[in-house]
């Protein structure tokens, strides 16, 4: 390491410090939202012809990034994998970003880890083999003690939508209720009822890394009041002191649920 980088380093430590001492007391989100953007374009910039190590070295830090949303009390994590979107990519593309993600739900599934995982997104659309790893991670951590951690993977935002509204109607349906009764009944949280992320909290904020300043379709429905945080730093090289930022930034906003 040379001495400008130690410096560098040694200066970050101190900043970071400061910025977790200023959070101390301030509104942390219950629920944050992480779009975790930007490995390709990671690999690219340091000259790495394979782009998947990129996505190897971005499934890498998101065990730490968890960790941090333990100190600050996040209690649900949304990570946003894969895309439906994602799934029209060539096969040789495809599978061993797949593979990945399977190692990740491996990973976070391990005896050592306090986290609950829950799979959200079209997993029907998925390869048999994903499916099988994504429920057992979810069936091996139902019961531990930590943070829940959504790992959205095929994941379309209009997609839920229209699967929560699927259910809806086939929910009512096999109840017997008309549908002149549905429509009168109908309200917002009969769909919402229906969402992947029922019973969860909709995520207070949400954080995009890369630069990239939209949606991309993640949590359409439950990210009607979410604050936003958009970082240019790619998800490999984030860090605790981004993080934090993105803590900082939240606390300073007042907000006004859509008013």
């Amino acid at each position: 390491m040379g001495v400008r980088q130690w410096v560098r380093d040694v200066l970050t430590e101190v900043y970071e410090r400061r910025l977790a001492r200023a959070l101390e007391g301030a509104d942390t989100p219950r629920h944050v939202g992480v779009i975790v953007d930007g490995n390709r374009r990671w690999a690219r910039a340091i000259g790495l012809e394979d782009p998947n190590a990129g996505h190897r070295r971005g499934a890498d830090r998101i065990a730490a990034f968890l960790g941090w949303c333990d100190e600050a009390g996040v209690e649900v994590v949304t990570l946003f994998l894969l895309s439906t979107d994602n799934l029209s990519r060539p096969e040789p593309e495809l599978v061993p970003l797949l593979r990945i993600i399977e190692g990740v739900a491996e990973d976070l599934a391990a005896p050592d880890r306090r986290w609950q995982l829950h799979p959200v997104g079209a997993l029907e659309l998925l390869p048999a083999e994903t499916v099988a790893v994504l429920k057992q991670a979810e069936e091996t951590t139902r019961d531990r003690p930590g943070a829940t951690v959504n790992l959205a993977v095929g994941y379309g935002g209009r997609r839920e939508i229209a699967d929560a509204v699927r259910s809806l109607l086939a929910e009512h349906a096999e109840r017997g209720t008309t549908l002149d009764e549905l429509v009168g009944a109908l309200d917002v949280e009969h769909i919402a009822e229906h969402l992947y992320t029922r019973g969860q909290p909709d995520p207070d904020l949400v954080i995009r890394t890369s630069g990239e300043q939209r949606l991309s379709g993640f949590l359409l429905w439950q990210t009607a009041h979410s604050e936003f945080h958009f970082t240019d730093v790619y998800w490999p090289d984030f860090r605790r002191v981004d993080f934090l930022r993105a803590l900082r930034a939240y606390a300073a906003r007042h907000r006004r649920f859509g008013s």
